[in-house]
């Protein structure tokens, strides 16, 4: 589900068709864009981030209601939904947290990973991970946070045995980081440092990204 002409799956594209995953973008920004009105004829859910788009503050996605009754379809069929920056906000929702107010931001910040051996052993123990969004997630109690930042703020999550919430694009170009810069009015305000910061760790963000799609796949059963 693509929320935005800029944003796209980025480097997890190869990724997915080396594995011969075959995906389909959603566009319901496009002129004759539809969300699908069920899961049916789907085998899982990738929500992608929105730009400036919020939940619950700033300009509100204007698919929210049919995205927000997709991923519940998702989530009561067991299908796996993966949410990326503003998709893992409305993953948390669907699953029964909630959404809270955050400031417009582009950052990059250093993963942890809470624990060794989680994603089946393919989630590296830290890694860069590229932030553009607003709002945050409210957990619901059944998630399990497996990475945190440097301020102990969760930045990914598991739920329901199958799905994955990033807070950011593990396979973000700098590119596409300008292309949503571009397309917005409305930016944050250290958009030179972080593009400067994401420009540095792109070498790092592919180099993880290798490991971490192993494991992203086979948690959401996508092979």
């Amino acid at each position: 589900m693509q929320h935005t002409e800029a944003e796209y799956l980025g480097l997890m594209e190869d990724h997915l068709e080396g594995r011969n995953v075959r995906f389909l973008y959603q566009r319901p920004f496009a002129s004759g864009g539809t969300v699908p009105a069920s899961p049916e004829g789907f085998d899982g859910l990738i929500l992608l981030g929105g730009g400036p788009y919020g939940m619950v503050s700033g300009h509100l996605l204007p698919s929210m209601g049919p995205e927000m009754r997709l991923t519940k379809g998702f989530l009561d069929a067991g299908l796996p939904v993966v949410g990326l920056g503003l998709g893992a906000v409305i993953l948390a929702v669907a699953a029964g947290g909630g959404a809270e107010e955050a400031p417009l931001r582009f950052e990059v910040p250093i993963a942890h990973a809470v624990r060794a051996g989680l994603l089946g052993g393919h989630m590296p123990d830290q890694f860069p991970l590229a932030c553009y969004l607003r709002d945050r997630p409210v957990l619901p109690a059944d998630a399990e946070v497996l990475a945190r930042d440097g301020q102990g703020e969760p930045l990914v999550f598991s739920l329901r045995g199958n799905c994955l919430g990033f807070l950011g694009h593990p396979g973000m170009k700098r590119g596409m980081a300008e292309d949503v810069i571009m397309e917005f009015s409305e930016t944050p305000d250290n958009t030179v440092e972080a593009l400067q910061a994401l420009g540095e760790a792109q070498q790092a963000v592919a180099g993880a990204l290798s490991t971490l799609m192993v494991g992203i796949v086979r948690h959401a059963g996508l092979m």
